[in-house]
């Protein structure tokens, strides 16, 4: 029946896109049988903790496609916790936007000054492939998509060109994580660092 799951990009709502074999999608809540039953068939399997950790120490710069300039959006509060609590160079992808967080945003990969080292997707499932090819063209090699963002068939995709993917998964969590913000069950330590801990 499915072919990619996802849910919102920071909405508020409690629901799961699903992109049926026909192309189409549809809403269900997330903690439907139905939901549960399609994430539970995911076989796609990204990188484990010990290579996320790799591929965030290793980084130097990140460019978030989708960022907001809305200081509700999920993404907002991502691009403050890596602007205040890593030593990466963030940079805000949005056509639609000037200026996010006190920085210049940017229209697309293309415009960058840089080659990002990562590129953190805030959009729906059903526009990773396309992000992945404006990912393949900006000569990025590391593709994370966010927490609730799930398209199994970009992300076989993505791996086939060449590209590391992480997907469904927050990099403000896992940074936090490995850096003593939270510890290895996501519980919050109470300690927040820009340190990168093993150098």
């Amino acid at each position: 029946m499915s072919t990619s799951t996802g849910t919102g990009t920071g909405t508020g709502s409690d629901t799961v896109t699903t992109q049926l074999a026909n192309g189409r999608t549809c809403e269900l809540p997330s903690s439907s049988p139905l939901a549960k039953l399609l994430k539970s068939q995911r076989t796609w399997v990204g990188p484990d903790a010990r290579a996320r950790q790799a591929i965030l120490r290793s980084a130097k710069s990140v460019a978030i496609v989708g960022a907001s300039p809305n200081s509700t959006r999920s993404s907002y509060f991502v691009g403050t916790y890596l602007q205040q609590s890593s030593d990466l160079r963030v940079y805000f992808v949005n056509p639609r936007a000037d200026v996010i967080l006190g920085e210049k945003a940017y229209p697309d990969l293309a415009s960058l000054p840089e080659v990002p080292d990562i590129v953190d997707v805030f959009r729906k499932a059903s526009d990773i492939p396309s992000v992945v090819d404006d990912v393949l063209a900006s000569g990025a090699r590391t593709i994370w998509v966010q927490l609730g963002i799930w398209n199994e068939e970009a992300a076989r995709y993505a791996e086939e060109k060449g590209l590391t993917v992480v997907m469904d998964r927050c990099i403000k969590v896992e940074h936090a994580r490995f850096n003593g913000g939270l510890n290895l069950m996501g519980f919050d330590t109470g300690v927040i660092s820009s340190r990168r801990s093993g150098r």
